[in-house]
């Protein structure tokens, strides 16, 4: 969903939320919590909720995190979330040291919004699969009982 969650205005409640999680992403990384700060938020995909499904967002976050050895750098964070009732529950989050390792959790992330589809050759050649072992396992169960 692109551009267009780039424009769209986020309640002060979701954007303090938010930076919330950031910062206790930032802390589980091992980056002091008082010494280290989120520079900057941004939405990068979202889907709205609708009657069958609930929504979710992926959020970018870019900071300086100071280690434990008084050590500043760069570090370039996601926090992924689920919206259900119109309430953002938090479904992931990590600290990276680059923008490609970021970008990789993004790759993963895109996949599993995409619900599986019959359509895919895989999953058909699997029910078929388990079609056949069935039939396969009942048939000799059934030879088995009648010879008895």
């Amino acid at each position: 969903m692109g551009a267009d969650t780039r424009t769209r205005r986020f309640s002060e409640r979701t954007i303090r939320q938010v930076r919330l999680d950031c910062n206790r992403a930032m802390t589980r990384a091992r980056f002091c919590p008082e010494q280290s700060d989120v520079v900057q938020l941004r939405c990068v995909d979202e889907s709205l909720e609708s009657e069958h499904s609930f929504g979710n967002q992926l959020w970018y976050f870019e900071g300086v995190g100071v280690d434990i050895d008084q050590r500043r750098c760069s570090v370039f964070g996601v926090v992924e979330y689920s919206v259900q009732f119109g309430l953002h529950e938090l479904v992931d989050d990590g600290v990276f040291d680059s923008e490609q390792q970021r970008e990789r959790f993004r790759h993963i992330y895109e996949r599993e919004v995409h619900p599986p589809s019959w359509r895919q050759p895989a999953h058909r050649w699997l029910a078929i699969g388990m079609v056949a072992v069935t039939f396969t396992w009942l048939s000799y169960l059934l030879l088995r009982i009648l010879s008895v």
